[in-house]
């Protein structure tokens, strides 16, 4: 079963309101000023990167309970967007796409407009494929303001966020001499987002940098300890212990691989599959890449350039079948979710199985 513009458009079930908000959370309208990155913590809070106003804010969504989509198929999300909005698909822009793991309910950061008229939303698509704006009037919600955030490139105050360990990851770049920043926050905020400062060693560059922003991560446990797995632009990929993440000092990421150069990596998970674990990273300009996490641990770190825009360090395969995925998130233990741009330049949100 396929759903269709037309399906998107029924009668769609609205997210309620939670019957309990958090105690330190306040009522009202969060005032979002742009959304680029979503993730979600415990309980379907939803936590919304807001780089122009260099906040995060926290939303209870009441969405708590749900089983995902045996199927989802959307040809043209862009125009089923539009229709919600009442605008065309040329006036909208899908950031970000996250399922929530509490519901299956699937949840898209989207900009509607350009320019100084944009306006950033959330929209929902629950089990059944059916679309509904997320109304952010009268939620309960919390904020965290990151200090020092850039101001020179403010959409790249954030990058990306996570939730693990009871702690909100955010990447991004701040005003420091080394701007590349991962923020760890202890939620409910009770502290300030005070960043950490990161080095990496960029293979394809053949240098230690400091400035460029972390584009997308995930935690993974290596040797039972949490780690990030942190991808750059061109395109290291770089492992950052949690525990040092500590506000106002600086780390060392560790480069494991280098995955090839002209690349921007736009974003990843990690799932089982027979029995092992892997990541799947989307990319711009080179696929989909299925990596193995087997040698993480024992993986020697990249401290040579690796010429000629090749590949280096752990190993990884080409997911050859699936091209033009902007985003992707797990829908369940067997299946991923993808956000796929067309050449036609149409948008498709659709379940597949992992590969």
């Amino acid at each position: 079963m396929k759903f269709t513009a037309r399906t998107l458009l029924a009668a769609a079930v609205a997210v309620g309101a939670a019957a309990t908000a958090p105690a330190e959370m306040k009522t009202g309208t969060p005032a979002i000023k742009s959304v680029t990155a979503l993730a979600f913590g415990p309980n379907g809070v939803l936590f919304v990167g807001d780089p122009q106003s260099a906040t995060v804010f926290a939303i209870d969504t009441g969405d708590a309970k749900g089983t995902p989509a045996k199927e989802l198929n959307v040809a043209d999300l862009g125009g089923a967007i539009g229709s919600v909005l009442g605008t065309t698909a040329a006036n909208v822009a899908v950031n970000d796409v996250k399922v929530n793991p509490a519901s299956g309910t699937v949840y898209l950061a989207v900009t509607r407009g350009k320019g100084k008229d944009a306006q950033p939303l959330i929209l929902t698509l629950d089990a059944t494929g059916q679309a509904k704006e997320f109304k952010l009037a009268g939620v309960s919600f919390d904020s965290l303001v990151l200090p020092n955030a850039s101001e020179k490139q403010r959409l790249e105050a954030i990058t990306s966020l996570g939730f693990v360990e009871g702690k909100l990851i955010v990447a991004g770049l701040s005003n420091e001499e080394f701007a590349s920043t991962l923020r760890a926050v202890a939620y409910p905020f009770k502290d300030k987002a005070d960043p950490t400062s990161v080095e990496i060693y960029h293979g394809a560059h053949g240098k230690y940098e400091t400035n460029a922003p972390v584009r997308t991560f995930v935690p993974y446990k290596i040797g039972g300890a949490d780690y990030l797995m942190a991808a750059y632009t061109c395109t290291p990929l770089v492992k950052v212990p949690l525990t040092d993440l500590k506000p106002g000092t600086k780390v060392k990421g560790t480069t494991i691989a280098e995955l090839g150069n002209r690349n921007r990596p736009l974003d990843m998970i990690v799932y089982t599959k027979g029995g092992a674990d892997y990541v799947l990273m989307a990319n711009s300009a080179r696929g989909v890449m299925k990596i193995p996490t087997d040698g993480f641990a024992a993986a020697e770190p990249l401290t040579a350039p690796v010429k000629g825009g090749g590949a280096g360090g752990v190993k990884f395969e080409t997911i050859v079948e699936l091209k033009g995925v902007m985003q992707l998130d797990k829908l369940d233990g067997e299946r991923a979710l993808v956000l796929i741009a067309n050449d036609d330049k149409t948008l498709t949100l659709k379940a597949i199985p992992l590969p």
